[in-house]
């Protein structure tokens, strides 16, 4: 493709709205991942013990998880735009709710309210993107897209800590509340949603309004490589150190910049090869690297072994959406909903199944089990999942 071509190519893909509802949800992320690590110590300083506070930082992804499946069904009767501001505006309410709650319960409410909020935006933002990008660079578009998480992360995470050290959680909760106001802002100047490309018409049968069923075949690989995914992130670090390596973020940040990178320079590679070819390959990447874990103890080994996943990961996240959507034949809100709530359980049940092995096998056998694991994915996406879809309809 020349210069001309490409340009073009970004100017479709880079519309004024598209930017408005990435730059809306890179905001909206980076409240929701300030909170993540500040509020275990707001909870505690409020009063609350160890166990209560595991069942408030619990029950907001129990609630995230749960209420997916109705903000699908949510998103077959009203536009993305309106769901994304309905979401936005009870996260900052939560968010404000906080300087003046500190009972248990009253939080607990606050939490759950939070969980409903982030499921509303996280499910409207990408169906939002899914339908507005070009089918021919929808790969493409949402391996763009997903940098908001990934920018968020990095940035909101320390400088919520940095504000809860340096003044204190009101100024915390404040500042965070307004940049969600400055999300509610872009969101509603965006406008609705519409289309892209060729009109899609769902076969979803009228029964299978919160769910879409054709989506759960890929999804479950989807969830098994998460499961993979939420136990090395819950676990290399205590790995890590047991191995004598004194900054385990190392690693992370490795894999970081490579996802990074890879989505910026490389997301075209998910709209011009095959997706098949392309997943099975990505998840024999993260499986390798499982495998190399296992028998890794250095720093110079770990930081590999982060390059290494970090490749797998960059792509595998929108190659399998685009996958998942093009195999139901639909990219509505409940086909998104079902997919995002397949990652949401793989890395939830990923750390609390591999909690209760580390202590029988060690941390070496538990990166062999999650690298039999990826096997199993493996030979599930191939011989199952490909099996199925031949002769489906694409979208």
């Amino acid at each position: 493709m020349d210069n001309e071509g490409r340009i073009s190519q970004y100017a479709r893909m880079f519309t004024r709205d598209f930017v408005l509802v990435f730059v809306a949800f890179f905001s909206f992320q980076a409240a929701y991942f300030a909170l993540m690590p500040a509020v275990p110590i707001y909870f505690t300083r409020s009063g609350s013990n160890e166990s209560q506070v595991g069942a408030l930082v619990s029950i907001m992804g129990i609630a995230a998880l749960v209420s997916r499946f109705f903000v699908g069904a949510v998103l077959t009767k009203y536009s993305e735009k309106k769901v994304m501001l309905f979401g936005t505006t009870l996260f900052t309410l939560a968010l404000l709710a906080f300087t003046v709650f500190r009972p248990f319960w009253p939080l607990f409410v606050v939490m759950a309210v939070q969980g409903i909020s982030f499921a509303s935006v996280h499910t409207a933002a990408f169906t939002y993107a899914v339908k507005t990008i070009s089918p021919a660079h929808r790969g493409q578009g949402l391996a763009y897209f997903t940098l908001a998480t990934y920018l968020a992360m990095a940035m909101a995470a320390p400088f919520g800590i940095f504000l809860v050290n340096r003044y204190n959680f009101t100024v915390f909760f404040l500042t965070f509340a307004s940049l969600c106001v400055c999300s509610l802002f872009l969101s509603w100047s965006a406008k609705e949603g519409k289309a892209a490309g060729a009109p899609q018409q769902s076969t979803r049968p009228r029964n299978a309004v919160f769910i879409e069923w054709k989506v759960v075949v890929p999804g479950i690989s989807a969830f098994l490589q998460m499961f993979v995914y939420g136990a090395l992130v819950a676990f290399f670090p205590l790995y890590a150190l047991q191995c004598g390596v004194t900054n385990p973020g190392l690693f992370f940040t490795a894999s970081a910049v490579v996802v990074v990178a890879g989505r910026v320079f490389g997301g075209q590679i998910l709209d011009t090869c095959d997706k098949e070819k392309v997943i099975v390959t990505l998840i024999s990447i993260m499986m390798a690297a499982m495998a190399i874990l296992s028998f890794s103890t250095n720093l110079s080994m770990f930081i590999f072994v982060g390059l290494l996943f970090g490749t797998g990961l960059a792509f595998f996240m929108p190659a399998s959406m685009v996958y998942a959507l093009e195999y139901a034949g639909s990219p509505d809100g409940p086909a998104v909903a079902t997919f995002n709530a397949s990652y949401d359980l793989g890395m939830a049940l990923g750390p609390a199944v591999m909690g209760l092995v580390v202590p029988l096998t060690g941390y070496p056998a538990m990166f062999l089990i999650l690298a039999s694991i990826s096997f199993v994915n493996l030979g599930y996406f191939q011989f199952f999942v490909r099996k199925r879809r031949k002769g489906m309809p694409t979208a």
